[in-house]
């Protein structure tokens, strides 16, 4: 599993050279403005690292672009999550524990990447989105489809996805949102809120199976 980076600049320091330098100093400037809470521009990025705006284009071609790269370097070691237990109810609750703390600890940029996505999708909805590419989320699918791995062939495909999409409601920043915003949660509730939903899930699916 990687080890945690920096708050302010989670970011690879096997980089090297100038353009890794130029890279990393884009992502670790967008990550501070996200931290606080701004869903930045690439060019009010390239403002605050003060690199010249075409400089800043080459390396993320739009604000999805930009977004979507910080959003991997925050996600962290949970992209590189593994379990080789047999046990399905293990994995998911090994998954939650690992990465609900790292979503803690990224929260505001967590929750600037979802703005980002709620924004496009109104705008989209007007018609006024344009050119601008699609901000892209998923990687909660890959990983709760790899927790459950175990229960290929125990349960049909149908029965483990739906398992997976109900899992998802309780894995990432909207349920932090939730249970933090609407029940007023503290963040250690809400992992074990969360963590708990997830077993009753897993539970329910197996004993039905």
């Amino acid at each position: 599993m990687a080890v945690s980076r920096q708050s302010t600049g989670p970011v690879a320091e096997a980089e090297r050279g100038p353009r890794a330098r130029t890279r990393r100093l884009m992502l670790e400037t967008a990550t501070r403005l996200m931290q606080a809470g701004a869903t930045p521009s690439v060019s009010e990025v390239a403002e605050a690292a003060q690199v010249s705006r075409a400089t800043a284009y080459r390396y993320f071609p739009s604000q999805a672009a930009l977004v979507h790269a910080v959003v991997d370097a925050a996600l962290g070691p949970i992209l590189d999550w593994t379990s080789l237990s047999p046990d399905p109810a293990e994995r998911v609750e090994d998954l939650f524990r690992t990465s609900l703390p790292r979503i803690d600890a990224f929260e505001a940029t967590f929750r600037a990447a979802l703005k980002l996505s709620l924004d496009q999708w109104a705008q989209r909805r007007a018609g006024a989105l344009g050119t601008e590419p699609q901000f892209q989320r998923g990687h909660r699918v890959d990983l709760l489809r790899d927790a459950l791995a175990p229960l290929r062939g125990r349960l049909p495909r149908g029965r483990i996805d739906h398992l997976a999409q109900a899992l998802s409601l309780f894995f990432g920043i909207e349920a932090l949102v939730v249970l933090k915003d609407i029940w007023g949660l503290e963040q250690s509730e809400a992992e074990a809120v969360a963590t708990w939903a997830a077993g009753a899930l897993v539970a329910a699916a197996t004993q039905a199976g």
